[in-house]
């Protein structure tokens, strides 16, 4: 009868393996958000208008300690700091048009997160306010950076700022259809930088944001209906002059010359 040997793993085998077991799951057993009660805060303070609403505030916190594997390019393999994300929902205060969030410098937990960026901003109340089916496109948004990691909705350059952040910002409608593929309407808010404002503040405490909308200047824009070269969308400005050059967005400085040039008779 054959005799059956039981094979036993040193000792050091073992630790070595359970070292390894450890590192790889680190803090992934929990990598949630806790951010403690004596963290110090960024106050985002959003002044409405009346036809728009504040957006949810999407807060981004970063880890050094808990890391994950993403691939270039090519494949190679490479670690990034893991990101939780958090969203705050601005509160009015009282029955004023100002609406507040309180963000958490310090995220807490076992990662030890890290106020990355806060993205936020205004919407309108009431799209199908300009006709049935029509929906919110876009613009009217603020990404403000606390670090040196450039956010996921990146749109161009930031402005640096030191201290608290103001932002004041003079906002028109922008109705826009388009024809090729399904038929879609849609009012956005087009600004100086049109769809999101970059900013980093790393030392600010409050984030002050004041949108302007003059409602009464709307800019309609409408795309071609076939596909074929020299066919531009057409925008119709406020004062009745068109364009149909190639622009794929309102020229914001000619808004602000026909609101002005107005408001001056």
């Amino acid at each position: 009868m054959a005799e059956h040997k039981q094979i036993r793993i040193p000792q050091r085998i073992s630790v070595a393996l359970f070292a390894m077991l450890t590192s790889l799951t680190g803090c992934a057993t929990d990598q949630s958000l806790a951010p403690p009660a004596n963290s110090e805060q960024v106050t985002v303070r959003i002044k409405v208008p009346p036809e728009l609403k504040a957006e949810t505030v999407e807060v981004m916190y970063r880890s050094t300690l808990c890391t994950f594997t993403d691939h270039g390019a090519y494949g190679d393999p490479y670690q990034r700091d893991g990101y939780q994300n958090m969203d705050i929902q601005p509160v009015q205060q009282g029955q004023s048009d100002i609406y507040e969030a309180k963000v958490p410098r310090d995220g807490g937990g076992a990662c030890q997160w890290k106020l990355s960026n806060v993205t936020f901003g205004v919407t309108y109340r009431e799209p199908d306010r300009f006709g049935e089916n029509v929906v919110f496109g876009a613009g009217g948004g603020v990404v403000v950076m606390f670090d040196d990691r450039r956010p996921s909705r990146s749109f161009g350059l930031s402005i640096h700022v030191d201290g608290n952040l103001t932002i004041k910002e003079n906002y028109y409608p922008w109705i826009d259809e388009e024809f090729i593929g399904s038929y879609r309407k849609s009012v956005n808010l087009t600004g100086s930088r049109n769809i999101h404002l970059m900013y980093k503040a790393s030392t600010a405490r409050l984030v002050y944001f004041e949108p302007a909308l003059h409602s009464k200047y709307i800019v309609y824009s409408a795309g071609p209906r076939v596909k074929k070269k020299g066919a531009f969308t057409k925008f119709t400005y406020p004062d009745g002059s068109i364009l149909e050059n190639g622009d794929y967005e309102p020229r914001f400085q000619k808004l602000e010359a026909i609101r002005l040039a107005a408001e001056k008779k």
